[in-house]
Parts: structure tokens; sequence; C-alpha cells
């Protein structure tokens, strides 16, 4: 029996297959926060963005820390708008602003987030994003009918793992993929 895949994958996770050609998407796993027919928007969440820390992120905004500021990480989001924070979370944390993806997911993009990470009262689950990654109509269809990305339910605990180095080869093993299974041509039966 053939499983059909949502047309959307809004909620999901884009997992790069072995041979994709994008350095900038090597190894990577794409959180979707939102899919439709005029495109798609997602964010990285296996990768550092080394050249600030959330702290520094704080200082440049004139944000002042409580004395429970969480030390998070800031990942490359992806290569679009690098200047741009985005901030995914779990959803016990909505305000004006705050896009709910699905169900134990939320999107925020303002700066009250950082500022209640930074005193403490932000949400339990948090990454926090630079830059997105993006793709115009018909665009990343294309890409997973070219074999470049499998598509994978999306848990918290694989999302919001803070261990990176392994999370691509875990998001393949939630999916049942070994690598050695993996094909890099295309074909039909």
């Amino acid at each position: 029996m053939v499983s059909k895949l949502p047309s959307f994958y809004t909620g999901h996770l884009l997992v790069a297959m072995p041979q994709m050609e994008d350095p900038r998407f090597e190894r990577t796993v794409v959180y979707m926060c939102a899919h439709n027919a005029d495109g798609a928007m997602g964010l990285v969440v296996n990768k550092l963005f080394d050249a600030i820390t959330f702290p520094d992120l704080l200082e440049q905004l004139s944000i002042e820390t409580g004395t429970k500021t969480e030390q998070i990480r800031v990942h490359f989001g992806g290569p679009v708008e690098s200047g741009r924070g985005f901030v995914l979370h779990s959803d016990d944390y909505v305000r004006d602003g705050t896009l709910k993806v699905r169900q134990g997911f939320a999107l925020t993009a303002t700066v009250d987030i950082l500022k209640a990470i930074a005193q403490g009262e932000g949400p339990n689950h948090s990454l926090l994003a630079l830059g997105y990654s993006g793709w115009g109509p018909g665009q990343l269809e294309s890409e997973i009918a070219s074999n470049g990305w499998l598509v994978v339910p999306a848990k918290p605990e694989l999302v919001f793992a803070n261990e990176l180095d392994d999370k691509w080869e875990h998001a393949m093993n939630a999916m049942g993929v070994t690598l050695g299974s993996l094909s890099g041509f295309v074909g039909r039966a």
C-alpha cells in the first residue's frame, strides 16, 4: 500500500538526501513553518549561526537580561534574509504576532519573545534562527520529486533537541530509513 503524503508540508520536517548538491543544505533538517500554493518557508534546525551569540543579539537590541536568562544558541535558519530573526517554539507561548504552525509548534518573529526569553518568561522550548529557507511556487515540490528531500513528521523532541550533530540521522531514522537503503536515483516502476 502506498501512503499518500500531504499536499502541503507545513509542520513537517524536510530531511536533505545524502546527494543534496546545494552545500547550504547538505545534511540539513528543515522545519516547515508554512507551505501553500504560493511557496514555502522553513527553518534549518540543525546548524548554528556562528557569527553571533544570544547575549550579543540581546545587547545589539538593547534587551536587558534577567536572572533566569536562558542561554540559547542562534541557529542558521537558511540563506534568505540572514539578518531577520525567528523563534520556533512550543505552543505554550502565544502572543500577538505568533503563528500557531501545528500542535506543539508555534513561530514568533517579534522582539517581544526575545525579551520574554531574556527574562526567563519565554516558551518551554525554543529555537532561535537568523534567516530562513524559502521556495517559490512549485519549487519545493519539484525538489522533493527530484529526490532532494525526504518529508518526515515533526516531533518536538527531535526539533528542539540540543544535540545538533545527530539530528539529521535521527530524522532519517524517525522515518525508518537507513543511509544504506537510500538511492540517489529517481525512477518509475
